[in-house]
């Protein structure tokens, strides 16, 4: 097996630090999507041509599995954002604490359905519509991106990039729901969190305001659902990645390269094509944000072939054993580095531990295949991955996004810096009871 030095990892390396960096360090030059794709693509360019020059046969192989991961990966993302651009929920519901809950609880549903993304984009608009009423509006962001944009995402690899990125390398797509313990666990305690938080500031403004806020906040506009020709589109992305998994129609082998790719594209263009002008007007719907993704993840996908080969060839040295140290350091990782890279590398890591080889196509369906421990290692990443990347803003690609929302709608966020103390005041204490409930035994 070929071996990578480790100084081959620092494209990746560097690519992730401009992500984490510049936007805090250079905003004005990091807004353009333009600079984000020279960035990226001169990362990518010079690793692959280094790759390819010196380590021709392996570079061939690699290089070929990371673009047709990227192209799925995309054709998935890209789908389901359209997709969700084309729902409009009009109206709102009222404001009150057990009103905002339970929209809460329905987005970390619905975040398995159309991911973490489409939902929190689907919600976060008429979430905020619900609350306009209300002085206090920072907490609900916060807790709408621990449970929506992140948390929630568990149960599927629909719900977030990470376990998609597993589901490419062999996890079965039923697998991710034996995760409903861990994901009921941390998202109901959440919301039980959230709604003590959300009556206690509730009753403080009504205490200080004159006049009736509860009256107010009651008030709202009747529900209505624009696009629902997307509903049914949503079902067939659904299907499509169901069907791939499952081999429907091919014997039960995984669908060739190309299927279910050209299914999602042809669907998202059909939602183009169905959906009203005025929705995407109503919900502001552009292709800024998942162009971002597309010349981002251009780079990642190129440049990570190189920590993944060498996290699987030294897996076994890295000292990370037992369940929970899985669970902390891709956790960790994802809180300041993007969570989907983070997934495969501890998953690479974990299967080179094992002695799998990471460089085939479907490594991860060796890889549980070795044995129950095996199950409980990747269980330990995806929750890592998944809930950690919740720690901060740049640990999720939605993240941004609401905030950025939010922020357009007169809602004061927290810096990054006091974002990070909401995390380590309302999810640290989850994801420590986590460990010892579920990781260590």
């Amino acid at each position: 097996m070929t071996t990578l030095p480790a100084w081959s990892v620092v494209p990746f390396c560097a690519l992730l630090a401009c992500i984490a960096i510049l936007p805090l360090r250079a905003p004005h030059f990091w807004e353009s999507n333009r600079n984000k794709a020279v960035v990226s693509g001169g990362l990518a360019l010079a690793f692959a041509g280094w790759l390819a020059w010196f380590e021709g046969a392996f570079a061939s192989a690699a290089l070929m599995h990371a673009a047709l991961d990227y192209v799925s990966f995309m054709a998935l993302v890209g789908t389901l954002f359209v997709l969700a651009g084309g729902v409009y929920v009009r109206g709102s519901l009222s404001g009150t604490p057990l009103a905002n809950t339970a929209l809460l609880a329905m987005g970390a549903v619905l975040a398995n359905v159309i991911g973490t993304t489409g939902a929190s984009m689907v919600l976060i608009r008429p979430f905020l519509r619900a609350n306009e009423a209300r002085e206090r509006r920072t907490h609900l962001v916060v807790f709408f991106i621990f449970i929506v944009s992140n948390c929630g995402g568990l149960l599927t690899p629909l719900g977030d990039p990470p376990l998609f990125l597993g589901f490419l390398k062999g996890v079965p797509f039923e697998w991710t729901l034996s995760l409903w313990r861990e994901w009921l666990f941390v998202v109901g305690g959440l919301l039980v969190v959230f709604n003590f938080v959300d009556q206690r500031i509730f009753a403080q403004e009504e205490a200080a305001r004159p006049g009736s806020q509860l009256e107010q906040v009651m008030a709202h506009a009747p529900l209505g659902l624009d696009g629902r020709r997307n509903l049914w589109l949503i079902g067939g992305a659904v299907l499509a990645v169901l069907g791939r998994g499952q081999g429907w129609f091919n014997s039960g082998e995984p669908w060739p390269f190309g299927v279910q790719e050209g299914v999602l594209v042809a669907l998202a263009v059909a939602s183009l094509q169905v959906t009203p002008h005025e929705v995407h007007a109503a919900n502001r719907f552009e292709f800024g944000p998942i162009v971002e993704v597309g010349v981002l993840f251009a780079g990642i996908f190129v440049t990570m072939v190189a920590p993944l080969q060498v996290l699987n060839a030294h897996g076994a040295s890295l000292g990370l054993s037992a369940p929970w140290t899985y669970f902390w350091a891709s956790g960790l990782l994802s809180s300041v580095l993007d969570n989907a890279p983070t997934y495969l590398a501890f998953s690479s890591a974990a299967a080179g531990a094992a002695g799998v080889d990471a460089t085939g196509a479907r490594y991860l369906a060796l890889f549980l295949a070795s044995g129950p421990e095996a199950h409980l290692v990747l269980a330990a990443i995806a929750c890592g991955s998944v809930f950690m990347g919740a720690n901060t803003y740049i640990g999720n690609g939605p993240n941004f996004m609401v905030k950025a929302i939010a922020e357009s709608q007169g809602v004061t966020m927290p810096s990054f810096v006091g974002y990070i103390g909401w995390s380590c005041a309302v999810l640290l204490p989850f994801f420590i009871l986590t460990t010892f409930v579920f990781f260590i035994g």
